[in-house]
């Protein structure tokens, strides 16, 4: 007599073993209509699921966000039986949920393209309307591997043939098509719902290997309705207007190229940007207690053998052997190890505890070519990185000292609010167990003396430990992981790191790996999408243009930029033929924020006519005062005598 626990606390008595769909229709009839899937004892499992134990039950309907990736793992599967009722002879591989849709790669002789989309779609709005249920079965590893090879799938054979031999071997069937998984799956194929959309075409090696043979990738995206579906359409038309290349190219910010493929070029305009961005964050580091320094790009394997990095990272690492010296180097991918080489410099006291040591070091990573995208993701980059040593009693002070910090730099580059989330253990890692029950707790504490809440993101953590990572979310609702804070008592252990305490012992000091921007290439990537290239004016590399409408007004024109620059502004003159409509437009192309015009008129009565990016209004002040008012505007926030207040989302 299975007692079943539902969310309330409240508790069914049934007879015997009972499914979810039955346990839903005692409810009553509102609730088995809407529930898609459950969650039995925490885990997703079919709504047929036989439960034959006292259990925990959670219905999951499509208002819920676990039924956001079951739409679209089942939109997967509604896809593959199109293309291959389609294009008969087509094999399947794999077909998993991703971040906001769904794929499946297919083995065929000619790549999908783009104008296959819409028979396919069509096909599938079909298979919808059927609603077909899914109907799990499992079978011993040898029918599985026969049933599929009987079929012509070679590739769902070899994937069963990989799994472990411990494994349960399920199929799906959904009406006369069926594929490999292990599910859980919605009832039918009509739960899918039409909020759906094919997106795009790409090569793809089986398995992920060169070596093997190119499949051809459909993705789509899905979504529990139209008007979600419209909004991610909308968001993704919005993401291409602010494309970051794009507007960098537009603005002449900086370029990428072959001969240094996941480099970056900085042009004036773009190094000034960064610049600007690097001198606000130099100030406030210096404003909260931390010491910078700087070390060395090329570090012996040594070194990386110590610290770990070398058995964990080193596929990430680029490598330069010294032959003359029979060693081999690796450019840092990350600072950590050697702040740790400054902090072993003669013998600490705790009184130099909490010891912050900052560094805006330039980093070397592998990135995979086809992983690159603009200056979001390159294999050179600057960390705006900082480790903190402190004692144990100090991680948590340390901790809500750096929140504030990171939530006053991202209220003032225009992210008000950010969500935390809780990265532990992950499977491979270093030290005990009783060094992460530790850290972990650790940093439990830290964020309760805070005040923050986080949400939890399993397995996550760096492998020398536990780590809290920072979440922005952008104008178009895109979500950014940027800052992180890491608790790690295991590198000072591994590169012997100890300081003097107060009993007159050594002791080893934790180590907070921390970082706000995470890289500044990134950051400012996400920048210029952030402001669609419209920066505040205290950020826009090019502040003012002062643009004549007839020559008569040349000199005063190089007046009015020369005071403008004796107030501190990055300003440019445009003394061209061209009409002042057409200066206009250029300049608003370039995304310069102010215009300041002048023609006869202004040159004798000593003012300016301002002209902000996006308005056609235009406002004539003094001279002084339009001065006056740019600087006030252009001056960064750490600067100004007080600055917005910083919420948590």
């Amino acid at each position: 007599m299975p007692a079943i626990t539902l969310p309330d606390a409240s508790v069914r008595l049934f007879d015997g073993p009972v499914t979810g769909t039955a346990v839903a229709e005692a409810i009553g009839p509102g609730l088995a209509r809407a529930a898609l899937v459950m969650k039995l004892d925490g885990k997703l499992v079919d709504m047929s699921t036989v439960i034959e134990h006292d259990a925990s039950v959670a219905f999951v309907t499509r208002r819920d966000d676990d039924a956001l990736e079951m739409i679209r793992h089942d939109a997967a599967h509604v896809l593959a039986e199109a293309v291959q009722d389609l294009f008969p002879g087509t094999q399947v591989t794999i077909g998993p949920s991703i971040e906001n849709g769904f794929y499946y790669d297919f083995a065929r002789n000619d790549p999908f393209t783009p104008e296959d989309f819409s028979a396919i779609e069509a096909k599938m709005r079909e298979i919808i309307t059927r609603g077909a249920k899914f109907v799990r079965q499992e079978m011993s590893r040898e029918d599985a591997i026969a049933f599929f090879q009987a079929k012509g799938e070679k590739y769902k054979a070899q994937l069963i043939e990989d799994l472990p031999r411990d494994q349960t071997i399920s199929l799906y069937s959904q009406g006369e098509w069926v594929d490999l998984c292990r599910g859980p799956h919605l009832r039918s194929t009509a739960d899918v719902g039409m909020a759906f959309k094919l997106m795009k075409v790409a090569g793809a090696y089986w398995r992920g290997d060169h070596r093997n043979a190119m499949l051809s990738r459909i993705y789509g995206t899905a979504w529990r309705d139209q008007k979600e579906l419209d909004a991610y359409l909308h968001q993704l038309e919005e993401a291409e207007r602010r494309d970051h290349r794009r507007i960098g190219k537009d603005m002449g910010l900086f370029h990428i190229q072959e001969e240094a493929v996941g480099s970056v070029f900085w042009h004036p305009k773009g190094w000034k940007l960064y610049r600007t961005v690097e001198a606000y964050l130099r100030r406030r580091l210096d404003a909260n207690g931390y010491q910078e320094v700087r070390t060395p790009q090329l570090v012996d394997r040594s070194l990386w053998e110590k610290s770990g990095h070398w058995d964990n990272y080193r596929q990430h690492m680029f490598i330069a052997q010294v032959e003359e010296e029979d060693k081999f180097l690796a450019l840092k991918p990350m600072n950590c190890p050697c702040h740790i080489q400054i902090f072993r410099q003669g013998m600490r006291s705790y009184r130099e505890l909490p010891l912050r040591l900052a560094e805006m070091g330039c980093c070397h990573r592998y990135e995979p070519s086809g992983a690159l995208h603009g200056i979001m993701r390159v294999r050179q980059f600057t960390q705006d990185d900082a480790h903190i040593f402190c004692t144990d009693e100090q991680i948590a002070s340390e901790t809500a000292r750096f929140i504030s910090l990171l939530s006053q730099v991202y209220s003032d580059m225009g992210f008000p609010t950010f969500r935390i989330k809780f990265s532990d253990r992950p499977q491979a890692r270093i030290g005990s167990d009783a060094d992460w029950d530790k850290a972990e707790a650790a940093l439990r504490e830290a964020c309760q003396i805070a005040g923050v809440t986080f949400e939890l993101n399993p397995g996550e953590g760096a492998f020398y430990g536990p780590k809290l990572e920072f979440v922005l979310r952008d104008a178009i609702g895109r979500d950014w992981q940027c800052g992180t804070l890491q608790v790690d008592p295991n590198l000072p252990e591994r590169l012997d790191a100890e300081y003097v305490g107060e009993d007159g012992a050594r002791h080893r000091p934790i180590m907070l790996h921390r970082a706000i921007f995470g890289s500044f290439e990134r950051f400012l990537g996400i920048l210029i999408e952030q402001y669609a290239g419209r920066f505040p004016l205290w950020l826009a590399p090019v502040q003012a243009v002062v643009a004549t409408i007839v020559s008569d007004a040349d000199a005063y024109a190089e007046d009015v930029a020369a005071a403008f620059r004796r107030a501190g502004l990055e300003v440019r003159t445009d003394l061209s033929n061209q009409k002042i409509n057409a200066k206009v437009r250029e300049h608003s192309l370039a995304h310069v924020p102010v215009l300041a015009v002048v023609g006869r008129n202004e040159a004798a009565n000593r003012t300016v006519a301002l002209r902000r990016l996006g308005s056609p209004a235009q406002e004539i002040l003094p001279l002084a005062e339009a001065v006056a008012r740019l600087k006030a505007e252009a001056t960064p926030p750490d600067l100004r005598e007080s600055t917005g207040a910083t919420e948590f989302a």
